[in-house]
């Protein structure tokens, strides 16, 4: 999974990186598909049964699985994208939100800075709460929103596994999973600048929004508890 998450990381990055205005959301979909070709896996979301794209591309009101399309970006759009790689029997999940034409926002550090804290916690004697813990306090003090009608999730053999990582707070702490060794963790971010409420934009069964049309950000990692603490799988080199 280490040697799968860092051809994962190099994935997102250059797919990032060719954010641009002008460019559609099917042509950012296409070079991460080549750069998955290239690294000798699969796209981990075309094994998902009726999706049939290597990416999904979140703009603006998009909270998760935005289908790539003729859509064009344009400056101050801002653009989640969202990846996985299925490599030697194993996938790694992970997602980066990037802003189109300008520099980053306070809502961007916002959802990067939530997502180190909640690593952080991802280390054996921490229970699953304090993951969610982390994420919510830190959007919340922000003035944004954590969702919470979708979570993160274990990845390993299959793309979503037990347990799932909610962005917030439920339940009481003795009821919540204990993180131990050998876990690996798709720990994910997931905010709204207005409210936390989403729902399906259309009636293509994927695509969820913000209820209020306000901007939403994602952020996600593929994490691997060792005795030690966390280990990010999917670290960027130049993090």
């Amino acid at each position: 999974m280490a040697e799968g998450g860092a051809k994962l990381a190099m994935i997102r990055q250059k797919t990032a990186d060719a954010v641009k205005p002008g460019i559609t959301t099917k042509e950012l979909d296409i070079i991460a598909q080549k750069l998955i070709d290239q690294s000798g896996g699969e796209a981990s979301f075309k094994r998902v049964a009726g999706y049939h794209h290597a990416t999904c591309i979140n703009v603006n009101e998009v909270v998760v699985h935005g289908i790539p399309s003729s859509r064009k970006l344009v400056v101050g759009d801002i653009v989640g994208i969202d990846v996985g790689l299925f490599y030697k029997g194993f996938h790694t999940d992970c997602a980066t939100t990037v802003a189109v034409g300008t520099k980053t926002s306070k809502f961007l550090e916002t959802g990067k800075a939530a997502l180190r804290l909640a690593i952080e916690e991802a280390k054996p004697g921490r229970r699953i709460i304090d993951i969610s813990k982390a994420m919510q306090n830190s959007v919340e003090e922000a003035g944004y929103s954590a969702v919470r009608a979708l979570t993160g999730h274990g990845v390993g053999h299959e793309l979503h596994e037990e347990p799932a990582i909610p962005c917030f707070t439920v339940g009481k702490k003795e009821n919540s999973p204990k993180i131990v060794p050998g876990m690996v963790l798709a720990i994910e971010v997931m905010y709204n600048a207005g409210v936390a409420e989403v729902a399906y934009q259309n009636d293509d069964g994927w695509t969820i929004a913000t209820v209020d049309g306000k901007i939403s950000g994602l952020f996600e990692e593929t994490v691997a508890v060792t005795p030690s603490g966390p280990m990010v799988l999917t670290k960027a080199k130049n993090e």
